[in-house]
């Protein structure tokens, strides 16, 4: 009984000093912001309460507006395409060929194309967006135009045309995602044993059914993380927009993002209750879609 006693002091003297860390540089600062988007402070001056003027504002902003127009496209396109090369290529790697005696393995070389991969990975967003400037450039200096004019293809505006210039720059989250993903399916894979691969092989299953069939609904808590890892990525997009696109968030703010406007309005604007407004509107985004998406895509767990 003495032991049973003894231990909750234990406990709570290992846990108390993150918890507070956690109460102070965390939850603190969520706190402030709340209290911040209820007032017009110019970061100066004593703040003055509007109460929820700054949240009905926001309902009448172009560009606010937009911004949330952009992330639902995003939402749909960058998990779409990242998780679905992430797992072709992660299948290819780990069950698309043929070992030794026949066994299931992955392709030749499939260790080396994993440390490919998954170099984009670990560079910084700025370096990856100054690198698809000089990739993006709307004449034959850049490197996809350059190679469409050699096929006879004119310039290609990626990042001056509005109409195409929010995808070019998912595609370079999505170049720069993909490895990570390919490393994460990849080690969920190892762990699925390779007879049930096997078996389905030799009961004729081919790869299309070994795909849909078994690796998918194996792989789906994996699947599931990712999708909600990429959804928070994608309510973010802050610094990729800021670098890569043409008057940040440009042309004709056909590329911002709630981020975006969020600095903008704090940095650029001194409109600090309002951009704090944004903030908390984005937060509340953020974990609205966690909540949903691990609701509606939970399955029964498959054991093997």
């Amino acid at each position: 009984m003495t032991m049973r006693q003894g231990k909750y002091p234990f406990i709570i003297g290992f846990l108390a000093a993150p918890v507070i860390l956690y109460a102070v540089f965390v939850i603190n600062p969520y706190i402030q912001a709340f209290q911040i988007a209820m007032t017009k402070w110019n970061g100066l001056s004593k703040p003055k309460w509007v109460g929820f003027d700054n949240f009905k504002a926001l309902a009448d902003d172009d560009a606010f507006k937009a911004a949330l127009w952009h992330h639902l496209w995003i939402l749909i396109a960058l998990p779409l395409a990242t998780l679905g090369l992430a797992l072709f290529f992660s299948f290819l790697l780990n069950v698309g060929g043929k070992g030794e005696s026949g066994k299931t393995a992955g392709v030749k070389g499939s260790s080396i194309y994993k440390v490919i991969f998954f170099l984009p990975q670990v560079l910084a967003v700025a370096i990856v967006g100054v690198l698809f400037q000089s990739v993006y450039r709307p004449n034959e200096s850049g490197m996809l135009n350059g190679l469409l004019a050699k096929v006879g293809i004119g310039e290609v505006q990626w990042l001056n045309d509005p109409k195409i210039a929010l995808y070019s720059i998912i595609g370079v989250v999505v170049w720069q995602s993909v490895g990570f993903y390919v490393v994460l399916f990849s080690a969920g894979m190892s762990s699925i044993p390779k007879d049930i691969f096997e078996a389905a092989a030799l009961d004729g299953a081919n790869r299309f059914t070994l795909f849909f069939r078994i690796t998918v609904p194996l792989l789906w808590d994996t699947l599931q993380v990712g999708w909600v890892y990429l959804g928070i990525a994608a309510f973010d997009m802050f610094a990729i927009v800021q670098v890569l696109s043409v008057d940040r968030g440009g042309p004709d703010n056909s590329t911002t993002v709630v981020a975006l406007e969020t600095y903008r309005n704090a940095f650029t604007y001194a409109k600090y209750g309002y951009a704090s407004a944004m903030g908390v509107v984005l937060f509340f985004m953020t974990i609205t879609f966690a909540a949903l998406t691990l609701r509606v895509t939970r399955r029964e767990r498959i054991e093997y």
